[in-house]
C-alpha cells in the first residue's frame, strides 16, 4: 500500500512523496502514482505521514549570523581545591554573572554526571558550555568587560581549564 502526501520542500516540487508501509518512502512521477486499496490503509498511511512530516520539520537548525555557523566553546574547570563547595559555588557564581554577555545565545553550567565508563573523565570540577550564532558573536564574548572581568575576580579558584570549541559542519 502506498499514499500520496505533498512535499513541502520546494526541491521536490517536480515529484510527490508517497510513504509505503514500515515508514518507507520513494518518489514517484506523477505517472507511476499508486493509489490506496481502501480506505482504512489510508486513513493509517495519512496518519504514518503526518506524523512523520511533523518530525522532519521539527529538527530546524539555529540560525547563524554572518558566518552562518553556530559555535559552541565548551569549557572544563578544574579547581585549586577540588574538595571546596564553597571554591565550586564560587566558580558557580560567576559564571552565572558571565551568562549576561550579550552575545551569548543560550548556555549550560555542569557537574559531572555520576556516569563510569572509561571514555569519560568526571576529574574536573565544573562545565560551562556557550552557544554562540556565530564565531564573530564568541570573538566578542572573549573581548567583553564582563568576560573580563570573570576571569580577573575567578581565575584564582581553578587550577586547570580546558577548553573546545567547535562549529556546525
Amino acid at each position: 500500500m502506498k499514499f500520496k502526501v505533498k512535499a513541502h520542500d520546494s526541491r521536490l516540487t517536480s515529484h510527490d512523496l508517497f510513504f509505503t508501509p514500515h515508514d518507507k518512502f520513494r518518489h514517484f512521477t506523477k505517472q507511476e502514482a499508486p493509489m490506496p486499496s481502501s480506505r482504512r490503509n489510508f486513513i493509517k498511511q495519512a496518519t504514518l505521514a503526518t506524523a512523520a512530516g511533523l518530525v522532519a520539520t521539527s529538527f530546524k537548525p539555529i540560525p547563524a549570523m554572518a558566518d552562518n555557523k553556530t559555535f559552541i566553546h565548551h569549557v572544563y574547570f578544574w579547581l585549586n581545591n577540588p574538595d571546596s563547595k564553597e571554591d565550586r559555588d564560587k566558580l558557580i557564581e560567576g559564571l552565572k554573572k558571565l551568562s549576561k554577555v550579550k552575545s551569548i545565545g543560550s548556555f549550560h553550567i555542569g557537574l559531572p554526571a555520576p556516569t563510569n565508563r572509561e571514555v569519560i573523565d568526571r576529574s574536573y570540577a565544573v562545565s560551562w558550555c556557550v552557544f554562540f550564532k556565530s564565531s564573530g558573536d564568541q570573538d566578542s564574548y572573549q573581548t567583553d568587560p564582563i568576560h573580563l572581568n570573570f576571569v580577573k575576580e575567578c581565575s584564582m579558584l581553578w587550577t586547570k581549564v580546558i577548553v573546545y570549541d567547535s562549529i556546525d559542519i
